[in-house]
């Protein structure tokens, strides 16, 4: 009989771990992250814990669900490329029916949430945020046109705009300030993720800009746009939003960033293209960090104030 639960508990610790990952949980983990800065963003004193948690929670279990269905619709994709192949659908860990189930319960669970402890208007915010995700960027853009992850980094930069949203019932001009900065920040970010992967991306036939367009290409616009986001992150300052702290932050973040756009155009390597990414996700979390930072130790009026 021991051996029995054994090897039902086992079988249940694997399932669990198998959807757990198919919620992309690193992915997951950024974007409650900048919700949460969104939320504390939005007001000049502390948030309450109850509107936290609830909003916290909501939108975590929104952003898995999205995942996870990005996860279902793309497993064939997803076994023919080496960072993704392990993944639980292409090996089989568990069924399209199971992920169909287990995404849509996570999904209206999270939406329930936001719906009725946090406001509708975040709910609505954060159903359409997934739909852009889950149905237009992986359905139709992903595979239609180079720019998909342009076009499509709207719903990745939305986040920052829920939290403001769940804290204020409204969309003020500071959080579309918020959304800009990871809506410039995505194209630079991903695309140094696509040309070290290219080859991959070229045998799934997703048409990715270092495919179509070739590798020289997809450097100066990672270039080009790195000069854009450098650009956009001094709004929080030029706006009256932030202080000099966040300033100085985003100044040394954006002089990294740049040196690691202009390495890669001027001299690419597959290695540099891994670190230009890595670095990117830093960049976002220290630079979202030093606005929470600035935000309480020099709180400055709002911009509708």
């Amino acid at each position: 009989m021991s051996a029995i639960v054994a090897i039902r508990f086992q079988r249940l610790r694997i399932s669990f771990q198998s959807f757990f990952l198919m919620c992309k949980p690193r992915v997951t983990a950024l974007i409650v992250f900048t919700a949460m800065i969104g939320m504390f963003l939005a007001t000049p004193g502390m948030v309450p814990l109850d509107l936290l948690l609830n909003a916290t929670l909501g939108i975590a279990l929104a952003s898995g669900a999205a995942a996870a269905f990005n996860c279902l619709i793309e497993q064939k994709i997803d076994a023919r490329m080496a960072r993704t192949r392990a993944r639980p659908l292409p090996t089989g860990q568990v069924s399209s029916l199971q992920t169909a189930v287990f995404a849509t319960l996570v999904g209206a669970l999270g939406l329930a949430i936001l719906y009725f402890n946090v406001n509708p208007l975040t709910m609505w915010l954060t159903f359409a945020t997934f739909l852009g995700y889950a149905v237009i960027y992986t359905i139709f853009l992903k595979p239609a046109t180079p720019l998909n992850i342009v076009i499509g980094g709207a719903s990745g930069a939305m986040p920052p705009v829920l939290g403001w949203a769940a804290v204020n019932n409204v969309v003020s001009p500071e959080a579309l300030i918020l959304f800009l900065i990871i809506f410039a920040w995505t194209p630079p970010h991903f695309w140094a993720l696509a040309l070290y992967r290219r080859d991959e991306y070229a045998k799934s036939g997703l048409p990715m800009l270092p495919v179509t367009h070739g590798e020289q290409f997809t450097r100066l616009h990672i270039l080009l746009y790195t000069i854009i986001l450098v650009a956009v992150t001094l709004m929080p300052f030029g706006s009256g939003m932030s202080s000099w702290i966040y300033l100085a932050a985003s100044g040394a973040l954006n002089a990294i960033f740049m040196a690691y756009a202009i390495g890669l155009y001027r001299n690419y390597s597959d290695n540099l293209a891994k670190r230009t990414f890595r670095y990117s996700i830093l960049y976002l979390t220290l630079l979202f960090a030093a606005l929470l930072l600035d935000h309480y130790l020099l709180p400055m009026p709002m911009l509708g104030s």
